[in-house]
């Protein structure tokens, strides 16, 4: 268990309002402004500062508010780990995108329970933003996910590269017809919701090519990969994503690639867990586990390489 007083500088950390962190840690607001006064004493920096009325961490703040997360993690980890008895079975959390969670953890998970039949697991998929969200909140140990984030912020494995393509039906007019990337514009585009790794992955693309998502002239967004799918065969918009994800839909002709001219795009997925957490070689040991599972596998449904 950590310091009480740096209990409470995370939560200030999260909320950045004096106010609305003595309420939820149910203290008064005096208490909060003791607690971060005792921690900038102790260490001889100031933590917060205030630009206008907007409250933010310093660079020393931030310096250790990333020590006191990982820290804190660790600590919430070991109270599992000893509360368990021995007789037990012990836990794996972990959150993958969708991606990920859809087409390739059934293989996984099932070779994990016939390698430990006895483990509990909890595998939440989510998008790329909140996984990182639970990550430093302590609810999930590591997360395979795609898209961008803060390579300084997190220690990261390279899981594998995957095609990013575009998809339309097969009865649509891009099929077996070059387009340029304007071509796209004047087409319904439908794709996942902001936060997510292939939307965040679409929008850099656009960026670099020095366009936004307003170049399109209608968005749809929609969190369910499945009904964006549903919506592209029926010829309803465009999508993009990775090519494993239509890969049955390519093979049986109910979509088809867009020929976009000048657009051969491939991304990582990245395995991802705190930085400094003390539990790193458990962490490095799953991965191993995972990615050696995968390469081994001549059925799997993902071309890792």
């Amino acid at each position: 268990m950590i310091d009480f007083r740096l209990n409470t500088f995370l939560t200030l950390c999260k909320v950045l309002n004096y106010t609305k962190t003595a309420e939820l840690l149910h203290i008064t607001q005096p208490a909060v402004s003791q607690h971060i006064k005792y921690l900038e004493n102790i260490y001889g920096v100031r933590l917060f500062k205030y630009s206008g009325k907007n409250l933010s961490l310093t660079k020393e703040g931030e310096i250790l508010y990333k020590f006191t997360l990982a820290m804190k993690t660790s600590s919430d980890k070991i109270k599992e780990i000893i509360s368990v008895p021995e007789t037990e079975n012990h836990s794996i959390r972990f959150g993958t995108t969708l991606t990920i969670g859809e087409y390739t953890m059934s293989y996984l998970l099932k070779e994990l329970l016939l390698d430990f039949p006895n483990i509990n697991i909890t595998m939440d998929v989510d998008n790329t933003k909140n996984l990182l969200a639970k990550l430093g909140d302590g609810k999930i140990d590591f997360a395979i996910l795609e898209g961008h984030f803060d390579k300084s912020e997190y220690d990261s494995m390279f899981f594998s590269l995957e095609n990013f393509i575009g998809v339309c039906s097969s009865n649509h007019t891009f099929n077996n017809k070059e387009v340029s990337l304007p071509d796209i514009f004047q087409e319904r585009i439908i794709l996942r919701e902001e936060g997510s790794g292939t939307r965040n992955i679409f929008e850099q693309i656009l960026y670099e090519h020095n366009f936004t998502m307003k170049s399109f002239k209608q968005l749809i967004e929609i969190g369910n990969m499945g009904t964006i799918k549903e919506l592209v065969k029926s010829n309803l918009g465009i999508t993009f994503l990775y090519e494993e994800a239509v890969k049955s839909e390519l093979n049986n002709g109910s979509m088809t690639k867009i020929n976009l001219k000048d657009f051969n795009t491939k991304r990582e997925f990245n395995y991802v867990f705190l930085k400094d957490s003390l539990h790193r070689d458990e962490y490095v040991k799953w991965y191993n586990y995972f990615t050696s599972k995968l390469k081994t596998n001549i059925y799997t449904k993902t071309s890792f390489r």
